[in-house]
Order: C-alpha cells, then sequence, then structure tokens
C-alpha cells in the first residue's frame, strides 16, 4: 500500500535527482517548487538563452504507467498558470526562448537507480504571454 507520505518522500528525493541531472548538463537551478495559487512548477532553470519550466514525475515501480503519462491537460494548465505568474514577476525573462520539459524517473524492479529520461520541448497546449 501506498501512502501519501511515501509519495512525497519519492517525489522530493526526485527532484533533487532531476536537479543534480540538469546542474551536470549546464543548467543553471533558478528555483525549485515555485508556488501560485492554482499552479506550480518542479524547476525553473536556464541553459544558455533559454528558460525551462520543468515538470518532474518519479514512480517506484512501473505499477502505475510511466511517470511522464501523468502529465494530463490538468497539469498542464497549473504549469501554463504558474509559468505566467513567473514571467510576470521576472518580466526581463521574456527576452529568453522558453521551454517546457518532463524529468521522467522510474525504478526497474530491482535496479539501484532510478532510469532519468529528459523529455524537452513538451506542448503545453497553452500560450504565455
Amino acid at each position: 500500500m501506498v501512502n501519501a507520505r511515501s509519495m512525497i518522500m519519492v517525489g522530493d528525493k526526485g527532484e533533487g535527482e532531476a536537479q543534480d541531472f540538469l546542474a551536470r548538463r549546464g543548467y543553471a537551478i533558478l528555483k525549485r517548487k515555485y508556488r501560485v495559487k492554482g499552479g506550480e512548477i518542479d524547476i525553473i532553470a536556464r541553459v544558455k538563452d533559454t528558460l525551462v519550466f520543468v515538470e518532474v514525475k518519479a514512480r517506484s515501480s512501473s505499477r502505475f504507467g510511466y511517470p511522464e503519462e501523468a502529465v494530463g491537460g490538468a497539469k498542464k494548465r497549473r504549469i501554463a498558470r504558474a509559468a505566467r505568474a513567473y514571467l510576470r514577476a521576472y518580466p526581463q525573462v521574456p527576452q529568453m526562448y522558453i521551454r517546457f520539459d518532463i524529468i521522467a524517473l522510474s525504478r526497474a524492479k530491482g535496479a539501484d537507480a532510478n532510469e532519468i529520461r529528459h523529455i524537452q520541448d513538451v506542448d503545453i497546449g497553452e500560450e504565455l504571454l
């Protein structure tokens, strides 16, 4: 049985792994857990001239499918809402290219480490500006 506390722990650990993964690839982490009313972004990062809003999904098993499959329409709307709030709060940012990514972490049965998939330039179906 999975409880809410263990799901939060898996999510927090996954966000830390995703942050480390991005940092090793040259991303500057600007914010983690950016929250506004009605929206949230797990990681906001910058790489070269691109601002990247990152949704992190972690699964401790494949029983419920691939982690990235959990980023549906409602979740994308919440990400877009938070991204718009961030862009209003930091008006210098819209001069940059903006991208949405998913970091999906999953652990195969018996594996010691998570498999990390970085899905870049995800269509969230909404205009930001």
